[in-house]
């Protein structure tokens, strides 16, 4: 089977078109290392179909707060030089769920504290006066111990 069959090279634009995103963000995308072309013989970019699923990756991920850093590094997991397949990108569902899991958690324990006191021992409203009295949870370490996960009952531990 010819490679334009397998595994067919697509333009920029089909890109742009196909993920929504200008042609300078994949261009941009590509300098940092998250993309990869490749040149035909008039020295155009031209890219695999898997870079659709890659930059919409991208997108997802920066809307939930991720830096480009930790994307790369979950994207760095995907073989190179070739598509990944649904066990590759399986794999990397997996390892970046137990992340997504973790900041989820702690969404909810800020959306749960946040009208009261959350440990950080500013003592500015009444109710620190309940949650952390003389300002006991900074025994347990510097920030705001009590949206960091830690309870009063760890004070008497």
């Amino acid at each position: 089977m010819s490679r334009s069959r397998e595994n067919p090279l697509i333009a920029i634009g089909v890109v742009a078109e196909r993920t929504g995103l200008s042609v300078s963000a994949i261009r941009f995308y590509e300098g940092k290392g998250l993309v990869d072309s490749e040149r035909s013989a008039a020295g155009h970019r031209r890219f695999r179909k898997s870079v659709i699923r890659r930059l919409s990756f991208i997108l997802i991920s920066q809307r939930l707060g991720y830096s480009l850093e930790e994307i790369k590094a979950q994207l760095d997991e995907l073989p190179g030089g070739r598509t990944p397949t649904e066990r590759d990108w399986n794999r990397l569902a997996t390892s970046f769920a137990a992340d997504i899991d973790e900041r989820i958690a702690g969404l909810q324990l800020l959306r749960t504290k946040l009208g009261g006191c959350i440990g950080c021992g500013c003592l500015s409203i009444e109710a620190c006066a309940i949650w952390n009295p003389d300002d006991s949870a900074a025994t347990l370490g510097s920030g705001p111990r009590y949206l960091l996960g830690d309870s009063f009952n760890d004070l008497e531990a």
